[in-house]
């Protein structure tokens, strides 16, 4: 089977940095029609806005997901611009402090929102348009691939992570249970857990607590904390014909991170 995704289109969602950023430039180099999303629009304007607007193989949706309509819209753009879509990759998520002892605090409805119900409503939408592409043209076999971004904060216990690990263990959970309902459709639906990388709110996290990172690098068997870049051909993976029988998988990247959790500082 080939790791080839080139031809493909990918819808990529957080794409204005960080992970998001780092797989869509991935995938663009590799060939596929790529839709950089993101609800930042300056910043995915400064990123690609120039190459957006050639008729070469990116544009860009600013919107929030958070609205049905804003995701509808994104799918008839996706379509406008590419004829179809292949891939889509849950990359947009959000990490706050939560304090499990104040009802007040609304972090976890937030990151709910933000990391299980917008990558929920966003898969079930992109599924159902993969599904009628391939009525309409005679495909059958694997038709599509979906892919959630997640953390090992869904497997850990931090009580200032609350939210974030709630959210983060409902992302895995999520992709075990669409991946077993779209698997008779051909869609297979896969994760990628991730702890020690410089994903862009750990980057911020880390300018206000420097330690923060020597706790973390001391925590991580490889000692050291991974680039974005080093996700994107793992994405890859699960995105081509080269993980065809490969179905509602949490793959773990973290550097051996998970397998010892020394780190006690609410930060991935």
């Amino acid at each position: 089977m080939s790791l080839s995704i080139a031809g493909k289109t990918a819808i990529v969602t957080g794409a204005a940095k960080g992970i998001g950023l780092a797989v869509a430039r991935h995938f663009q180099a590799k060939g596929a029609n790529v839709m950089f999303v993101d609800i930042d629009e300056a910043c995915l304007e400064d990123e690609v806005g120039e190459e957006a607007r050639s008729e070469g193989p990116v544009r860009l949706f600013s919107g929030d997901l958070r609205e049905k309509l804003t995701i509808a819209n994104l799918l008839s753009a996706t379509i406008d611009a590419f004829d179809r879509v292949d891939i889509l990759v849950n990359a947009s998520r959000r990490m706050a402090i939560s304090d499990p002892l104040n009802p007040e605090d609304d972090a976890v409805e937030m990151l709910w929102q933000e990391n299980v119900m917008t990558s929920l409503r966003l898969s079930q939408m992109t599924a159902r348009r993969m599904i009628a592409q391939a009525e309409k043209s005679g495909d059958d076999g694997v038709i599509g691939s979906i892919i959630n971004i997640s953390s090992i904060a869904g497997t850990r216990t931090q009580p200032g992570l609350l939210g974030y690990s709630i959210a983060s263990a409902a992302v895995d959970q999520m992709t075990r249970a669409l991946a077993v309902a779209l698997a008779p459709k051909g869609i297979r639906v896969n994760a990628v857990a991730f702890g020690s990388v410089m994903s862009a709110s750990l980057k911020t996290a880390l300018k206000d607590r420097p330690d923060w990172r020597d706790a973390i690098v001391d925590g991580t068997p490889l000692g050291r904390i991974a680039s974005p870049d080093e996700l994107t051909e793992v994405m890859q993976f699960l995105a081509s014909d080269a993980s065809s029988f490969m179905t509602g998988q949490v793959v773990q990247i973290d550097g051996g991170r998970g397998l010892l959790d020394r780190v006690v500082i609410p930060a991935y």
